[in-house]
């Protein structure tokens, strides 16, 4: 895991270190053996009802195989595990029996500290075993370090609208059409991936360690350091895959046999800050994706990816607030990268985009997100918000500032966006926290009934035909103190435009959502959706609370759940604004939940285990030190809202390294 190194932070590898000491005073005769049932078995018979995994022989190991059964190219992989270095004795066929007869007899020679030495036998063997005796003496320490790694070059996994058309994006002898990983590229085979992670790993292993020196050099609150740290597990898991060409694609977190909604989905991955900051090469290619393949001809982005990554379908709304968070994505990649070259060549594609946002949202030009538009909570919001329509106030002033560096004629977007500004003022904020004042007529929109026509995500029943009558649209929030209401603002922040709209109101929506949303104890909340993020004894920020009493019937789906994602930006956010005490009571109330007892604190789960949206933890180093480098500028800011000296971690796009103050001076390391 080295930033900056995104080749080297995608191999198919991984490695272990056991480290024996003997503090007594005898010499101690002891045996390490390492073991693994043959998992690649694919459970597929070849030819003749045969089976086909094997296990061959490695340096210093064993390699689990699985060859392809014809016509499920999927079936093919290998994985290898290897003492490198160490005489070892390897038992390559498992005592094959019923029941546990293989782990029985195995136990045995562990026990008695007896090796068993099998050669490779042909057909199907149960599992496989390394044993290495060894002697340490009083005081002495003996390390053994195992190496592990997989190719697995070909999967059935296939996502979204894909035309038949589409080029495939597989390694040789896939299926068309289906994903293959990025390593298939690099490697023709298993045996290559060993020789490069047995030659490579001790300076992979060293430059890591030395990013983990860097990060934790930090003397930021522990809370910050875990929740940030904690949450870099999910760039590991299957919730990021990355594709031959080195695009990056990903769900949005895990099932446990599946990845759990496609498609790199641009409104969840807006909160999402490690990728940009520690590989801003690899989210480049999201916006790639965006902007050049998921966008028509029209400016209408589809907000899920095809993978292979190939032109969609485009037959569903557009996310207003993933495609305007999109925009300001393009700005923050510019500003971190520096490269004006690309910011020409995208910048087409991201006007078409704004245009498109603007006629299909604002065709009254008003300033604001007024039509029906599709967002996070999976639902249409129905007239002007301020969730969204920060989004737009933010999406207008990073196209601004960016046209305006390519010399484009920006005036009636910077006039559109300063109407925005005084609607937000005078019709959103009820004088403590923005608000939406829900609209169904008058707009170009048909009205919600037959909108929701053939709709999968909204449907009237009788019975929600009698609350639309009463109350309007299903799923709206209103008068709510909502957690994201101002979200479009902290986008911003993380994306180099500073206070850009009345910091002054912002920091009361915050401080609002702060006195409202913020709960020590749910014993007393009734949440009839998912209560396991938070529930009980627990404390969590709730999505949505209604100060007034003047709750819909139906509010916005998710609103009475508690996501660690929107937990962690209304945090930073807070930071940002001068209320550090209220951002990181926010952490620790959440990093409580995920201490252990109940809850993975390496799996912040949502849609799926290693959700994306936990990454907008990222944001609390910026959020406490207002640390930020802007390649474009070639300048480093630092705006602590920490008293006195302190360390913070920064990644770059050339490098990674230690800022903060020193004296009351600042530093770079």
């Amino acid at each position: 895991f080295i930033p900056g190194r995104s080749n080297s932070s995608s191999l198919p590898v991984a490695a272990l270190e056991y480290r024996f000491s003997n503090p007594g005073r005898d010499t101690v005769e002891a045996m390490f053996s390492f073991h693994s049932e043959n998992f690649m078995h694919s459970g597929l018979e070849g030819p003749g009802s045969k089976g086909t995994d094997h296990i061959d022989p490695a340096p210093g190991g064993f390699v689990l195989v699985n060859d392809p059964v014809p016509g499920h190219p999927e079936t093919q992989g290998s994985f290898a595990a290897w003492v490198p270095g160490e005489d070892v004795t390897v038992d390559h066929c498992w005592f094959r029996g019923g029941w546990w007869d293989p782990l029985t007899i195995t136990w045995q020679h562990i026990a008695g500290c007896s090796p068993r030495e099998v050669p490779p036998v042909a057909g199907s063997a149960p599992g496989a075993s390394v044993y290495l005796p060894f002697r340490i003496a009083p005081g002495g320490e003996k390390t053994f370090r195992l190496l592990c790694s997989w190719y697995v070059p070909c999967s059935e996994l296939q996502q979204g609208s894909i035309p038949e058309m589409a080029e495939p994006c597989c390694a040789e002898g896939c299926e068309s059409g289906t994903y293959s990983p990025w390593y298939t590229a690099r490697f023709p085979g298993i045996r290559k991936v060993m020789g490069y992670w047995t030659e490579a790993y001790d300076g992979l292993n060293e430059k890591t360690q030395r990013f983990t020196r860097a990060f934790y050099s930090c003397d930021l609150p522990p809370e910050v350091l875990e929740a940030v740290s904690a949450n870099l597990t999910i760039l590991k898991s299957p919730t990021v895959l990355r594709l031959p060409d080195g695009n990056l694609w990903c769900w949005e977190g895990c099932s446990d046999n599946s990845g759990c909604c496609y498609g790199s989905c641009t409104h969840v991955w807006n909160y999402a800050q490690a990728i940009p900051n520690l590989f801003p090469q690899l989210e480049r290619t999201l916006r790639h994706t965006e902007f050049l393949v998921s966008q028509d001809s029209g400016g209408h982005q589809t907000f899920r990816a095809n993978l292979p990554i190939s032109v969609p379908a485009h037959t569903f709304h557009a996310a207003a607030d993933g495609q305007l968070g999109g925009i300001m994505k393009v700005y923050r990649e510019w500003r971190i990268y520096g490269d004006h070259t690309w910011l020409e060549q995208i910048w087409p594609a991201v006007r078409k985009s704004m245009d498109f946002c603007i006629n299909t949202w604002d065709p009254r030009h008003k300033g604001v997100v007024e039509e029906p538009h599709h967002n996070t909570y999976d639902i249409e919001f129905w007239g002007p918000d301020g969730m969204c329509t920060s989004f737009y106030l933010g999406a207008l002033e990073a196209f601004v500032r960016m046209g305006e560096y390519l010399k484009q004629d920006m005036q009636p977007y910077r006039e559109l966006f300063e109407k925005g500004q005084r609607f937000m003022d005078e019709d959103l904020f009820n004088g403590e926290f923005f608000i939406q004042k829900v609209e169904t007529e008058g707009l170009q929109a048909p009205d919600p009934l037959s909108a929701a026509n053939g709709m999968w995500n909204v449907n009237y029943s009788p019975e929600a035909l009698e609350i639309l009558k009463k109350e309007g649209p299903k799923y709206q929030y209103g008068n709510g103190c909502i957690s994201d209401g101002v979200l479009g603002f902290w986008l911003g922040e993380m994306c180099g435009l500073r206070d850009f709209y009345d910091s002054g109101k912002v920091r009361q929506h915050l401080n609002s959502v702060y006195k409202y949303n913020l709960k020590k104890d749910l014993s007393r909340h009734v949440n009839p959706q998912r209560p396991g993020f938070a529930m009980g004894r627990d404390g969590g920020l709730l999505l949505c609370t209604w100060p007034s009493g003047d709750v819909p019937s139906l509010p916005f789906v998710y609103s009475n759940e508690v996501w660690t994602g929107i937990e962690y930006q209304v945090a930073s956010h807070l930071m940002i604004m001068g209320e550090a005490a209220r951002g990181l009571d926010i952490v620790r109330t959440c990093r409580r939940r995920y201490d252990g007892t109940a809850r993975n604190p390496f799996d912040e789960y949502e849609c799926g285990h290693w959700y994306a949206r936990a990454m907008s933890s990222y944001g609390l180093l910026q959020g406490l030190t207002g640390i930020r480098y802007d390649a474009v500028d070639s300048t480093l800011y630092i705006d602590p809202r920490v008293d006195g000296d302190f360390t913070s971690f920064l990644a770059t796009r050339s490098g990674f390294g230690n800022v903060g103050m020193k004296k009351g001076r600042p530093f770079v390391d």
